[in-house]
C-alpha cells in the first residue's frame, strides 16, 4: 500500500514538474503567490485543503488568462504627505515663504555685490586709463622736448671749425652718426628723421667745415650743397659781389661780410683802399694773366684809357674766405669764376672774330641798358648793328661810367640831359666802335646775349631809367617818336606836376 502510494506520489511530482515547465510567465508569478500562502498555512492543513488550494490556484490560472493582468502597487505614504499631496509645478505657501526670503536676501546680496565689483572695476579701468594717457602726454613731452633740443645747436657760443668727411653714397642715417661722432648734432636717428620728413635726400659727397653753432637745419643744407674734394681752411665769412656792380663798388662790397649773424661779425679783414691798390698791382696782374690766358690774354693795357685795367673780369658771385685768407686769394677766386663760367664760349667768341675784352666791354653795356633776356639779346643786336654800319653806340651808360656816377640812381631828367660832350675814351656819343674796356661786372645772362645776339633790324632803342621798358626802331624817324613818347612827354608832365 505504501509502495503504491509512494508511486502516485513520485506519479504527481513528476507531473508537477512537467506541468511547471509548461507554465507561462504569467502562472508562474500566481505560482510563487500561491507558495508564499502556503507557507504561512499551518502544517496541520488537511491534504483536502491542499486540493481544493489546487483547484484554486487553477482557476486562478485560467482566470489570469483570461483578462489582463494587473499589478497592485501599494506606497507607503507619509502623513503628513496623505494631508498634503504634492503637485507638480506648485509649491506650498508654507515652504515657499522662507525660501522666497532667502532667495530675495541673496538676490540683494548678490545685487549689492555686482554694484560694488562693477564700481571697482570702473574705477580700476579709469585709473589704468589716466595713467596710460598720463603715460602718453608724459611720453609725448618728452619725446617732443628731446626733439626740439636735438635739432638746436650743440653749443650756440662755439666759434671753432670742424671738418668733415661725407663719403661717397652715405646716407642720411650713415652722415647722422658721422656727424654726431663729431660733436656737431645730438642724435643721429633725429638727423635721419628729419632729412626724410623734409626730403632732405639729396646730401652730397666731400670735406665740409661745420661748427658746433649751427643747428641741425644749417648743417643739412650745407650738405645740399657739396663739399670739396680735399680739406679746405674753415670758411668764417663770405663776400657777395652783386651783378653789374663797377670794380669800386666791389671794393665796397668785400669789406662787408654777407654771412655776419651779428655786428661783430659783420666786417670782413679786407679794406676798400687795399683792394683797389690790388687791383693795380701790375705784378699782381700779371701772374694772373699768366694762370689764366685766355681769360686776360686781351686785357687792356695800362695806357689803354682804362681807369682799372681788371674793370668787368670779376665775376659777380657769392665767395667765402677762411681765417687765413687774403685779397689775392679772395681776387684770384674771382677771376677763376669768369674764366670758368667763360669757358664754354670761348671757341664761339674766336669764331665770330671776337676778343674776350670786347665781348666784355659790350656785355657790360647789355647788363645796364637791360633788365630781361630778350630784351639784353635785343639790346645786343642794335649794339651790333650800328658797329657793323659805323655808328656810335650813343650809351649813357659809358657817360654815366666816365663822369663816375654809374651804379648811382639816376633819375629820368639826369639821364635825358646827360653831358654827352665829355672829354673821355668811354664818350661813345663821339668815338665810333667800343670804350677800352668794361664798364662793371655783367651776369651771364648779359654774356649769353652778348655772344649770341638777336638777329634784328633795329638800330635804335631807348629805355625808361624809372620802369626799365625798352622800345626799339630801325629809323630814326620811329627812334625819335619814342623818345617823344616814352621821355620827353613824361618829362614835361613831371615838370608841369612841380611847378
Amino acid at each position: 500500500m505504501l509502495g503504491i502510494m509512494m508511486k502516485e506520489v513520485k506519479f504527481l511530482t513528476e507531473k508537477s514538474q512537467d506541468k511547471e515547465k509548461n507554465l507561462s510567465f504569467k502562472e508562474q508569478i500566481l505560482k510563487d503567490l500561491a507558495g508564499e500562502k502556503e507557507e504561512q498555512t499551518p502544517s496541520s492543513t488537511s491534504q483536502s485543503e491542499a486540493d481544493a488550494a489546487s483547484a484554486k490556484e487553477t482557476a486562478a490560472a485560467e482566470d489570469f488568462e483570461a483578462r489582463p493582468a494587473s499589478v497592485d502597487v501599494s506606497y507607503k505614504v507619509a502623513e503628513n504627505e496623505k494631508a498634503h499631496p504634492q503637485v507638480y509645478g506648485r509649491v506650498d505657501e508654507e515652504d515657499k515663504k522662507p525660501n522666497e526670503v532667502l532667495s530675495r536676501a541673496n538676490r540683494a546680496n548678490n545685487t549689492v555685490k555686482k554694484k560694488r565689483q562693477n564700481t571697482l572695476a570702473r574705477r580700476i579701468m579709469t585709473t589704468v586709463l589716466l595713467i596710460v594717457l598720463l603715460g602718453l602726454v608724459v611720453t609725448g613731452v618728452v619725446g617732443y622736448t628731446y626733439v626740439s633740443s636735438a635739432l638746436k645747436p650743440v653749443d650756440a657760443n662755439a666759434t671753432e671749425y670742424v671738418t668733415v668727411e661725407v663719403p661717397e653714397g652715405s646716407s642720411s642715417k650713415q652722415i647722422g652718426e658721422i656727424l654726431e661722432k663729431k660733436g656737431l648734432i645730438k642724435n643721429a636717428q633725429v638727423f635721419s628723421l628729419y632729412s626724410k620728413i623734409k626730403s632732405f635726400n639729396n646730401y652730397q659727397s666731400g670735406y665740409y667745415n661745420l661748427q658746433k653753432s649751427m643747428d641741425l637745419d644749417t648743417i643739412a643744407r650745407q650738405l645740399q650743397e657739396g663739399g670739396t674734394d680735399t680739406p679746405q681752411p674753415p670758411v668764417v665769412g663770405k663776400v657777395t659781389i652783386p651783378e653789374g656792380y663797377t670794380l669800386e663798388q666791389i671794393a665796397e662790397a668785400v669789406t662787408v661780410n654777407a654771412a655776419a649773424t651779428s655786428k661783430k661779425t659783420s666786417k670782413t679783414p679786407f679794406s676798400k683802399d687795399d683792394f683797389l691798390a690790388k687791383v693795380q698791382d701790375e705784378a699782381f696782374i700779371s701772374k694772373m694773366a699768366a694762370k689764366y690766358p685766355q681769360l686776360l690774354g686781351t686785357l687792356p693795357s695800362k695806357d689803354s684809357g682804362v681807369k682799372y685795367r681788371l674793370e668787368g673780369y670779376l665775376f659777380p658771385a657769392t665767395y667765402n674766405y677762411g681765417e687765413d685768407a687774403d685779397l689775392e686769394s679772395l681776387i684770384d677766386q674771382m677771376l677763376g669764376a669768369m674764366n670758368t663760367n667763360l669757358s664754354s664760349y670761348y671757341s664761339t667768341i674766336e669764331a665770330k672774330n671776337l676778343t674776350v675784352n670786347e665781348v666784355l666791354t659790350l656785355a657790360s653795356l647789355v647788363e645796364k641798358e637791360g633788365s630781361t633776356d630778350q630784351d639784353r639779346k635785343d639790346i645786343a643786336s642794335v649794339f651790333y648793328n650800328r658797329l657793323n654800319q659805323a655808328m656810335p653806340l650813343q650809351s649813357n651808360i659809358a657817360i654815366l661810367y666816365a663822369q663816375g656816377k654809374l651804379g648811382k640812381k639816376t633819375t629820368l631828367k639826369e639821364d635825358a640831359e646827360i653831358d654827352t660832350n665829355i672829354d673821355s675814351p668811354f664818350n661813345v656819343y663821339k668815338k665810333e666802335g667800343l670804350m677800352p674796356g668794361p664798364v662793371d661786372s655783367p651776369s651771364m645772362s648779359a654774356l649769353e646775349a652778348t655772344i649770341n645776339p638777336s638777329k634784328t633790324d633795329y638800330l635804335y632803342f631807348v629805355a625808361n631809367v624809372e620802369t626799365g621798358a625798352v622800345y626799339f626802331a630801325n629809323t630814326y624817324e620811329e627812334h625819335a617818336k619814342n623818345v617823344e613818347e616814352h621821355v620827353n612827354s613824361k618829362l614835361t608832365q613831371s615838370s608841369s606836376s612841380s611847378n
